[in-house]
């Protein structure tokens, strides 16, 4: 039995929805393995995604920054995002000491880290094999955001990468390493039975076009009650439990889902912000994408970019939803994208994994 540390970014829900997808595969193919999900921001998330599997395990520990949004908005807040990952280069090596002995004790034999630099380091300090499997790194992520010399210091932990498994939309650097391998696009298992389920219940006549809305934020764009999107025809609209309109065109996801991807899955259009978890649940259901333009932010730059250079998403300004009603011909629209080309390749992405880690 090999025990692998997985720390998982804790930025968000998306790092966590496809990391689960991973481990799935992992434990389904491997039954020699035991990991240990080192994590904080949804770990109650994680628990429930795992409650039936032995050999997964949880931690609790502060992974990573994350971005630092300005309020009332999806633009980045640069001094405050700099004064936090400040921090967090100061309180480094303290939390590099935790994380070895954390390593030694539970006799760790490998780390995939998505894409936290503390597992990268903690198993470089004690010559452990590390896989970093991303769209991204913080190192580019936060270029244009944040100072030399800590973009610098990323750079020096991520460099000590064994193994670096790119996904669809990265535009990394070639890191000096021992394998760099790309991949595509993955998400959790589809069950088309639960996805016919929710779209009954959503629309139980089968007369209208289902979009999900994964803008859950307040922007700077009015108060999302008040946009005139709820009041397209024939529409009926998927959005998350903390979403704060009241509509009785607007389902909102119920606060314990915990197989999100279904009501992705469910929608005949997904209206979003570049988010690779969200998108990558949409291409890999075969659902055509709407993606809100953002601009600052370099991830969201070269996510857009692939979509776009591969015909699978239409933009839409975020002025522009101020005024954007749903119609048949822009769900039509959306509809010639290449999406049904692509697969989900998480069982793929394991396979290569679980060889790294028998060969250690």
């Amino acid at each position: 039995m090999k025990t692998i540390a997985y720390y998982i970014s804790d930025y968000g829900y998306g790092h966590a929805t496809r990391s689960t997808a991973i481990i799935r595969e992992l434990v389904r193919q491997n039954e020699n393995v035991k990991i240990i999900i080192c994590h904080s921001f949804a770990l109650d998330f994680l628990h429930q995604s795992f409650r039936h599997e032995p050999c997964v395990e949880f931690r609790e520990v502060a992974t990573d920054v994350g971005y630092v949004l300005k309020e009332n908005s999806l633009e980045p807040d640069n001094d405050v995002l700099n004064a936090k990952v400040s921090s967090y280069v100061s309180g480094f090596s303290i939390k590099l000491d935790q994380e070895t002995q954390f390593m030694k004790e539970k006799n760790v034999s490998f780390v995939i880290s998505d894409i936290s630099p503390l597992g990268i380091a903690s198993a470089a300090a004690l010559n452990i094999p590390s896989l970093g499997l991303s769209n991204f790194t913080w190192y580019t992520a936060y270029e244009e955001l944040i100072e030399e010399r800590l973009l610098s210091f990323l750079h020096e932990q991520y460099k000590q990468m064994t193994y670096h498994f790119s996904l669809a939309c990265s535009k990394e650097p070639h890191w000096d390493i021992e394998e760099n391998q790309n991949f595509g696009f993955y998400s959790r298992k589809i069950d088309q039975y639960e996805v016919q389920r929710i779209r009954k219940k959503i629309d139980p006549e089968g007369n209208s076009h289902i979009i999900y809305f994964g803008l859950g934020m307040k922007v700077d764009i009015g108060t999302l009650s008040e946009l005139p999107i709820w009041q397209s025809p024939n529409c009926k609209f998927i959005v998350s439990s903390n979403v704060d309109v009241d509509h009785p065109d607007v389902y909102h996801i119920p606060k314990n889902a915990v197989e999100t991807q279904h009501y992705v899955a469910a929608a005949d259009l997904v209206l979003t912000k570049a988010g690779w978890g969200t998108i990558s649940e949409a291409v890999c259901a075969g659902v055509p994408l709407l993606i809100t333009n953002r601009s600052s932010m370099k991830e969201d730059r070269h996510t857009i970019d692939y979509l776009v250079c591969h015909q699978l998403c239409d933009l839409i300004e975020w002025k522009e939803l101020e005024s954007l009603v749903v119609t048949p011909s822009l769900i039509e629209t959306c509809r010639r994208q290449n999406i049904n080309y692509y697969k989900n390749e998480a069982m793929y992405i394991a396979k290569e994994i679980n060889k790294k880690i028998k060969s250690t």
